[in-house]
């Protein structure tokens, strides 16, 4: 982020709108408009449809400090995430109420100008638009809807780059303007190229690349001609053609290494599961956390016990088809879990300009959860990603305002050794004395419960 001049507190994290700049100052998401765009801007927010939007929560609440000047605030997401952090459904989704927003405006006389995966966060579950600048009058005589290329290689393209080349969402943090049909097409093989949905989104355009000189022309020199209701027809079917070729994206189903993994660890009998849930629930019965945040959250078994509590929780996990059956999960049963593709051991930093207009994940997590579980992951983070355990405990104590629950897994463990893959001379030293050690600097201990299977459940609670 950058820091205005002369104003500490004051955080500028928007420089690129061309009709004003977004900031924040504490806790509070404010904004200011240009003087030669405020009476667009007030008209659009005073409007009835802005205003039933953001009643039934589809756009950010925003409330109109002053006029003159033109001040607003917006509510507060308190965990903001971006595209390249989202599962394939929550693409799907935020791609969704993009299309349904406009075919909403379009009847009520306006637009969507800004058509871009990053115009959204989600809010639990649900996707919410937070760009509110994005919308304005249609010209109506106008048959063009001028944001569907950009919808197109924001949203479309990156999905059919998964769905049909494997490629990873998470790529898009380095491909702002999303991906070209170009991009795309030497991938491809010939005959899936020319079939739905490919042919639209890469073979078509690709083809009518050769008549660029002449389209740019004829773009340049273009003056609406089309009667009203002939020029919004054809915007609207624009619109919902955009929506046909979106849901023929068909995203692949498959099983994961984890996806599987509650029903499947043969190191977890029964009693271990009843054990484990039982205590978390206990422990969040007890605490009564308004924040959780759940690292290595899986399919989300504890997510879940965690929002039932009555906590809002923020879902990390690295494995995307497990974290896409968490976010299903809560979406149809409408639980305040907000699921993210994060890796706790390799954090996305900051990005964009300067590494200055996007959060970094950790900088976001810093002291905004009131308990953080760490539940059968520590193994992997201090194994596989080789990462030692004081550094591990003394960033669960950034994260954590005051609670943190975590199993500790013994040497002897079956995963643990697994992981070693022939180099447990390495990890000698890790037993749970010295784990007792590690965190006496950080934590300390209210609860230990062993579980049957050797492993060990802690309720810790940050040190004042």
């Amino acid at each position: 982020m950058i820091a205005a001049k002369g104003e500490e507190t004051r955080i500028q994290s928007t420089f690129r709108d061309p009709q004003g700049k977004l900031y924040f100052e504490g806790q509070r998401v404010l904004r200011t408009i240009y003087p030669e765009h405020e009476g667009v801007v007030l008209a659009w927010l005073r409007s009835g449809l802005a205003q039933r939007w953001i009643a039934d929560g589809y756009m950010i609440g925003t409330q109109i400090l002053e006029a003159e000047p033109l001040r607003l605030e917006h509510q507060r997401i308190s965990f903001p995430s971006y595209p390249w952090e989202w599962t394939p459904g929550q693409w799907k989704a935020a791609a969704l109420l993009t299309l349904d927003m406009c075919e909403e405006a379009l009847r009520e006389g306006y637009i969507i100008k800004d058509a871009t995966p990053l115009n959204l966060l989600f809010s639990g579950p649900r996707p919410v638009f937070v760009d509110v600048l994005s919308f304005e009058l249609r010209e109506p005589r106008n048959p063009i809807w001028t944001a569907y290329a950009q919808f197109v290689r924001t949203f479309l393209l990156p999905l059919a780059a998964y769905a049909y080349l494997g490629w990873p969402l998470t790529a898009t943090m380095q491909r702002r303007d999303g991906y070209e049909p170009s991009d795309l097409a030497p991938w491809l093989p010939i005959g899936k190229r020319w079939r739905s949905p490919l042919r639209s989104l890469v073979t078509v355009p690709l083809l009518l690349q050769k008549q660029v000189y002449k389209r740019s022309e004829w773009a340049r020199n273009y003056r609406p001609a089309l009667s009203p209701d002939a020029a919004k027809s054809a915007v609207l079917r624009t619109v919902r053609s955009t929506r046909r070729i979106l849901e023929n994206l068909q995203m692949p189903r498959h099983s994961s290494r984890w996806s599987g993994y509650p029903g499947t660890a043969a190191h977890y009998h029964q009693a271990d599961h009843c054990a484990k849930q039982e205590f978390v629930r206990v422990a969040l019965a007890e605490l009564r956390p308004s924040d959780v945040l759940d690292i290595g959250a899986n399919t989300g078994v504890y997510s879940r016990i965690a929002a039932n509590s009555g906590a809002q929780v923020v879902a990390w996990d690295t494995d995307v088809q497990a974290a896409e059956i968490n976010w299903q999960t809560a979406a149809e049963q409408r639980l305040p879990i907000q699921v993210l593709v994060a890796d706790f051991a390799r954090p996305v930093p900051p990005l964009g300009w300067c590494n200055s207009e996007y959060f970094g994940l950790l900088d976001r997590a810093k002291s905004n959860f009131d308990l953080v579980m760490m539940l059968g992951v520590i193994h992997h983070v201090l194994v596989t990603d080789q990462i030692p355990l004081p550094s591990v405990i003394d960033q669960l104590s950034r994260i954590t305002r005051r609670w943190l629950v975590i199993e500790w897994i013994p040497r002897d463990d079956s995963q643990f050794v697994d992981l070693c893959r022939g180099r447990e001379s390495l990890y000698e030293h890790l037993d749970e004395e010295y784990f007792s050690n590690v965190i006496s600097s950080w934590f300390t201990v209210r609860k230990r419960v062993p579980l049957p299977n050797g492993r060990t459940l802690f309720l810790l609670e940050v040190q004042g």
